[in-house]
C-alpha cells in the first residue's frame, strides 16, 4: 500500500501538536507525505577510503529539527497503521487472548527454604515479585513488590532482584520507561515495605547489573557505574564492584574490585548457598570472553580464570567452583576447582566434551546442587539436558519433547526446577527430585486460551552459500498445501552466541496462522546452536555468513513452495534488525515486507555509542582495516542503492533505548526514503515511553504486536479472521 505524497512536513507537525487528528485517520493516511529530509553530506575517511554520510545531522537527538523530523515520521506511520481496517480488531483479539492467559512465573531463585520469582499476571502492565513455598505450589504465592501499585502508569519495571540469605530482605533494581537505568531498592519480604536507602548507578543496559548479599543480611556487594570521579563520557563504562552497608550513605560506598577490569566489563555477582564466598563473572564486552574472580571469607579476591582461558560460565557449590570450559573443547566440558586450592591448573574434568553442545546462552547453562550437576545442551536449536552426580556419572536425561527449549533451571536445595516450552505449548515447570532422581510436572505452568492442535512443527535445513547446512523450524497448519501461495514470516537473529531456541508462539502467531500464515525461525551462524565455532563463523570479519544463511533460508522456503517472494516477510530486532537491513539491501528481490525492531544499520558509527563500544568484540572496529572493510561491505546504511525495488519496511524504535541508539533507525529511514521515493513505503515509529523492549508495559507491547501484524496483513494482502 503506497501513500500519496502531498501532505507537508510542517502540516504533519501541526496535527501532532494539537494532540488530535484534524481529519479522519483514513483520509489523513491517504494525504500524508514523507517528511522532507535534507541531505547534509559529511565525508569520513577510513584507511584512505572516503565514505559519505548524508544524514549525520539526524544523530543529534537534542536538535529541535531532529525532534520535529522524528515526530513527523511517527505521525505519518500512526496515520497509516491506524487507518488499516484490521488494526483495531487485531489489537482487540490480541488483548483478549493475552489477558486471558494464566499468570506465569520466571527467574526462580531459592532462599531460606522458599522460592522467589517474577510473577506476571495479565492484564497488569508490569510483572511483580512473588514468594512461594519450596514445593512450588502456586497456591502459596504471595506478592512482595508490585510495581503497578508503586506506579499506576505502568512505566516502572523490575530489572532484577536478589533475596538475602535469610529470605527476610530482597534487593530490587527498578527503572523507568524501558530505560534499564536502574537503582537498587531494599524491601522487607514480610511487609513489602522499602526499608533502606536507594543505591543509584547499579544497572544500565551497557553492562547490566547485579549484586550478592553478605551472609548476615546487613549489606551487599554490587555493580556500580562511575559518578563524578570520571568524565561524563565514561559514566556507562568501567563497571566495578562496590560494597553497601544498609543504612550507610551510598555516595560513600567503598570500592572493592575492578581496577583490572576492561572498560567494557559486564559483571555478574553471585554466591547462592555459599554465603561467605562471592563469585564475580566478568565479560569482556559482548564477544563471549569471560574472566572469573572469587572472594574468600577473609575478603581476599583471587582471579581464577582469564579471558584467554575460554571459561564461559561458573557456579559455586559445596567446597568447589564448577566451570564450563571451551578450552580444547569447542562444544564445552565441565571442570571442578576446589575452593581450598584456587588455581585453574588444579582443575579436574568432571563432564567431558561430547557430541552435543553445552548451551551457555543465558542463565542455567550449569546448575549445581549439593549432590548433582545439571548441564543444559543445545542441538541446533532444541534443548537437551543431563543430570550428573559430582563425579560426572550420568543420573538422568531430563525428559523433553523433540523440539523444545529448556528455558530456565533453578536449584532449590538438591531439587531442580526446570522450565520447558515448545512452539505450540506454553511454559511449564518440572521438578527433578534430588532424592529419587526422577522428574515430574509441577503446578507452576502457564495455561492459555490458545489452541494449537491444528498446527505442527517441521525441522528443515537450508544450504548456505558456502555449503553450510542451516537449521530452521517451520510452524504450519497440519495438511498445509505447499503451492507457493502461503504468506510466510521468517525470523532470525544470528549474533553474540545467542541461541534461537523454541518458544511458545502465543497470541501473535495464532493471529498470524488464523490469517493463513506460516512462521519460520532460522538458527543462523553467529548464534551458539552448534557451539562456539558456530558463533565465531558469524562474527567480526565473518559476519556476512549470517546474512548468507538467512538468505538461504528464505530461498529454501520459496524453493520448497512454502511461499513466494510476493508472500514472504521477514522480521528481527536489535542485532536481528541489522540482519533485516543487510537482507533487504543485499537481496531486495527476495522479500515483500520487512519488520525491523530497534535495529542497527550504520555499522561505521555504531561503536561511538556507549553500548556500541561493548559490541566491538562482536562486530569489530573501523580502526582495524580488515574489520572496517568487512563492516563497510555489509553496513546496511552504506549499501542502499538509489532506485532499487525494495520491499515495504516498518522500523520501530524506543526513545529511551540504551542498547541501540534510536538514531540508527532515523538515519536508515531517511536513506531508504530518499533512495526509493516512489517505491514501497518505509515507515518509522518511535515510542517515547519505550526503550529496547525490556520493561515495556503490557499495553505498549500489545500495541506493537498489533502494529506489525496489521502492517504485514496489509502488505501481504492477508485477510485476518
Amino acid at each position: 500500500m503506497r501513500i500519496s505524497r502531498h501532505f507537508g512536513f510542517f502540516s504533519a507537525l501541526g496535527v501532532l501538536a494539537t494532540g488530535q487528528f484534524l481529519l479522519p485517520i483514513a483520509v489523513l493516511a491517504e494525504q500524508m507525505s514523507v517528511p522532507a529530509t535534507p541531505a547534509k553530506i559529511v565525508i569520513d575517511t577510513y584507511h584512505g577510503q572516503r565514505v559519505a554520510d548524508p544524514y549525520r545531522w539526524l544523530e543529534n537527538a537534542d536538535d529541535p529539527a531532529v525532534k520535529l523530523w522524528t515526530q513527523a515520521q511517527s505521525v505519518r506511520t500512526r496515520a497509516y497503521l491506524d487507518s488499516l481496517p484490521m488494526r483495531a480488531a487485531t489489537k482487540t483479539k490480541l488483548t483478549k487472548l493475552i489477558t486471558a492467559t494464566s499468570p506465569s512465573y520466571y527467574r526462580l531463585r531459592a532462599a531460606a527454604g522458599r522460592i522467589f520469582a517474577m510473577y506476571n499476571q495479565p492484564p497488569k502492565q508490569q510483572p511483580m515479585l512473588a514468594v512461594m513455598a519450596a514445593s512450588g505450589d502456586p497456591a502459596t504465592t504471595r506478592i512482595v513488590v508490585d510495581p503497578n501499585k508503586l506506579n499506576p502508569k505502568g512505566t516502572t519495571t523490575i530489572d532484577w532482584f536478589v533475596p538475602s540469605h535469610s529470605g527476610k530482605l530482597v534487593a530490587i533494581s527498578m527503572s523507568e520507561n524501558g530505560s534499564e537505568d536502574g537503582s537498587v531498592h531494599v524491601f522487607d519480604v514480610a511487609t513489602g515495605k522499602q526499608v533502606s536507602e536507594v543505591v543509584p548507578r547499579v544497572q544500565y543496559p551497557t553492562g547490566g547489573g547485579s549484586l550478592a548479599w553478605r551472609a548476615d543480611d546487613k549489606g551487599f556487594w554490587y555493580t556500580r557505574y562511575p559518578g563524578k570521579e570520571r568524565p561524563e563520557a565514561d559514566r556507562h563504562f568501567y563497571q566495578h564492584i562496590a560494597f553497601h552497608e544498609l543504612g550507610a550513605d551510598p555516595a560513600k560506598d567503598p570500592f572493592v574490585l575492578g581496577k583490572a577490569f576492561p572498560k567494557v566489563a559486564e559483571v555478574e555477582l553471585e554466591n547462592g548457598e555459599k554465603a561467605d564466598w562471592v563469585l564475580a563473572s566478568v565479560a569482556n564486552g559482548d564477544g563471549g570472553e569471560f574472566a572469573h574472580w572469587l572472594m574468600a571469607p577473609d575478603g581476599q579476591w583471587t582471579q581464577l580464570t582469564h579471558f584467554q582461558d575460554k571459561v564461559v560460565s561458573a557456579a559455586l557449590a559445596d567446597d568447589a567452583v564448577y566451570l564450563l570450559s571451551r578450552q580444547d573443547a569447542p562444544k564445552g566440558k565441565v571442570l571442578r576447582v576446589s575452593l581450598n586450592n584456587l588455581s585453574l591448573s588444579n582443575a579436574s574434568e568432571v563432564v567431558p566434551e561430547n557430541d552435543l553442545t553445552i548451551d551457555s546462552s543465558g542463565p542455567g547453562a550449569l546448575t549445581v546442587t549439593p549432590k548433582h550437576i545439571v548441564v543444559r545442551y543445545i542441538d541446533g536449536g532444541p534443548s537437551r539436558a543431563v543430570v550428573f552426580d559430582h563425579a560426572g556419572k550420568t543420573i538422568e536425561n531430563l525428559p523433553l519433547p523433540d523440539v523444545a527449549a529448556l528455558s530456565e533451571i533453578a536449584a532449590v536445595g538438591d531439587d531442580v526446577f526446570y522450565e520447558v516450552e515448545t512452539y505450540l505449548t506454553p511454559a511449564r515447570f518440572y521438578r527433578f527430585d534430588g532424592a529419587t532422581g526422577k522428574s515430574a510436572e509441577t503446578k507452576l505452568r502457564v495455561t492459555s486460551p490458545i489452541d494449537f492442535a491444528d498446527m505442527e512443527v517441521v525441522r528443515a535445513f537450508a544450504t548456505s552459500k558456502d555449503g553450510t547446512k542451516v537449521p530452521l523450524s517451520i510452524v504450519r497448519k497440519k495438511g498445509a498445501v505447499l503451492d507457493g501461495t502461503n504468506p510466510t514470516l521468517l525470523y532470525g537473529y544470528g549474533g553474540y552466541g545467542v541461541n534461537m531456541t523454541p518458544f511458545f508462539v502465543g497470541a501473535t502467531r495464532r493471529a498470524w496462522f488464523d490469517a493463513g500464515g506460516i512462521y519460520a525461525v532460522a538458527n543462523l551462524r553467529g548464534g551458539g546452536e552448534y557451539g562456539e565455532e558456530w558463533h565465531l563463523e558469524g562474527n567480526l570479519t565473518k559476519k556476512q555468513n549470517v546474512f548468507d544463511d538467512f538468505i538461504a533460508c528464505a530461498e529454501y522456503l520459496i524453493a520448497e513452495k512454502y511461499t513466494s517472494r510476493e508472500k514472504l516477510a521477514i522480521m528481527g530486532g536489535s542485532n536481528g534488525g541489522l540482519l533485516m537491513g543487510a537482507a533487504w539491501t543485499q537481496r531486495p528481490d527476495l522479500f515483500r515486507a520487512v519488520v525491523s525492531l530497534v535495529g542497527i544499520y550504520d555499522m561505521l558509527r555504531v561503536e561511538l555509542d556507549p553500548n556500541g563500544t561493548f559490541n566491538i568484540t562482536e562486530f569489530g572496529t573501523v580502526k582495524d582495516e580488515a574489520q572496517f572493510k568487512a563492516l563497510r561491505a555489509y553496513s546496511p546504511y552504506h549499501n542502499v542503492r538509489d532506485g532499487a525495488d525494495y520491499p515495504a519496511i516498518l522500523m520501530m524504535t524506543g526513545e529511551n533505548d540504551g542498547r541501540v541508539n534510536p538514531m540508527q533507525s532515523c538515519k536508515m529511514t531517511a536513506r531508504m526514503q530518499a533512495a526509493s521515493p516512489n517505491g514501497e513505503p518505509v515507515y518509522l515509529w518511535t515510542n517515547a515511553k519505550a526503550g529496547h523492549g525490556q520493561g515495556s508495559s503490557l499495553s505498549i507491547r500489545i500495541d506493537q504486536y498489533a502494529d506489525y501484524l496489521s502492517f504485514l496483513f496489509d502488505q501481504l494482502g492477508m485477510k485476518p479472521k
